[in-house]
């Protein structure tokens, strides 16, 4: 699975710089989802529902946490203090909280009603199930909202900010070639996207047996293993990028595949679910919930000055290693016969 999700990563890459250059990131961030959208798809087919609850939040901490904690951490060792656009950290920040707003709405809701305690529990969840296809329509909006305001009316912007970036390393950039054509690019990812479908049925099939025979939580699987193997490539790019001090095209990669995560990945999944005629829903448990909450008032708090260090990236990254054996100890629900 990840050297395959590398070769999107690379042929991505290599694909968004014949493009515009926002177009080109969003198209980037765009391939680099694809591993994860399968796997999701692969998920709800297979009535995994927990697992997959699970890998929508994870997938988001992972990125924001553990890549872009990483990105500070390198970036900050080599450049001492990193700086990015307030502009590209106050978008992503707002994008979020509402993306972490829209995912909570259905368990809050059944929170509340099931705490009445006057309502049948069948019908409570037929309730949730349209609040979350509701949700799920609401947050697909928001993203198609921000896509238009990135590459249409406020594309200057961004082009501005990318532009200074590549003048800072105009010396590398000259000596950089293209290492793929066009051809190649597609031929590439139609080969890597094959490989992945099929290994992705594969891993999605031994689930059961890693929870049942190893005694691994689905919460530690969806929260932690599922993400971080299908984010690695993507997680790779954004670290070179901080690396060499590019923050901003690192941080519009890192928020940007948060934000398709939380905002079309997951919502995808629950109407894909409706229309297969699957109850797959946004109703997350309590600990989940709580993560993505902290998680995103972590993220915030850390963007807000538009500057960051290996410090603040160090912390990040001990938040999700925190999260990470906070899951793994977390117990599966007991099945009943």
């Amino acid at each position: 699975m990840i050297p395959c999700a590398n070769l999107i990563g690379f042929a991505g890459q290599e694909f968004a710089r014949k493009l515009h250059k926002v177009f080109g990131v969003l198209v980037e961030t765009t391939l680099g989802s694809v591993v994860e959208v399968v796997m999701f798809m692969v998920l709800v087919k297979n009535n995994q529902f927990q697992v997959i609850q699970a890998a929508i939040l994870g997938s988001v901490l992972a990125t924001q946490l553990l890549c872009l904690g990483a990105c500070f951490v390198v970036g900050g060792i080599r450049h001492t203090e990193l700086e990015f656009s307030p502009v590209v950290a106050e978008v992503g920040s707002d994008l979020l909280l509402t993306a972490g707003f829209g995912l909570i709405i259905p368990a809050a809701f059944f929170t509340a009603v099931k705490a009445a305690g006057n309502t049948d529990p069948e019908i409570v969840s037929e309730k949730v199930l349209n609040v979350s296809r509701i949700t799920s329509c609401l947050l697909i909006i928001s993203y198609f909202v921000y896509v238009y305001f990135q590459i249409r009316t406020h594309e200057s912007i961004y082009d501005a900010i990318f532009e200074e970036e590549e003048n800072q390393e105009l010396e590398d950039e000259l000596e950089e070639k293209e290492k793929l054509t066009f051809t190649e690019c597609i031929l590439a990812l139609s080969i890597a996207i094959t490989l992945v479908t099929i290994i992705a049925i594969n891993l999605v099939e031994h689930i059961e047996f890693i929870v049942r025979e190893r005694g691994v939580s689905d919460s530690f699987i969806g929260l932690i293993l599922v993400p971080v193997v299908e984010k690695f490539a993507e997680h790779l790019g954004a670290i070179d990028e901080a690396w060499d001090n590019q923050m901003n095209m690192a941080l519009a990669h890192v928020l940007g595949a948060t934000i398709q995560t939380s905002l079309f990945n997951g919502p995808l999944v629950v109407l894909v679910g409706w229309v297969i005629n699957k109850k797959m829903d946004l109703n997350f448990d309590l600990f989940n919930i709580i993560v993505l909450i902290l998680g995103i008032l972590v993220v915030g708090n850390f963007l807000r000055d538009s500057k960051s260090n290996y410090l603040e990236g160090s912390l990040c990254v001990i938040v999700y290693v925190n999260i990470a054996v906070a899951a793994f100890f977390y117990p599966n629900p007991v099945e009943q016969d």
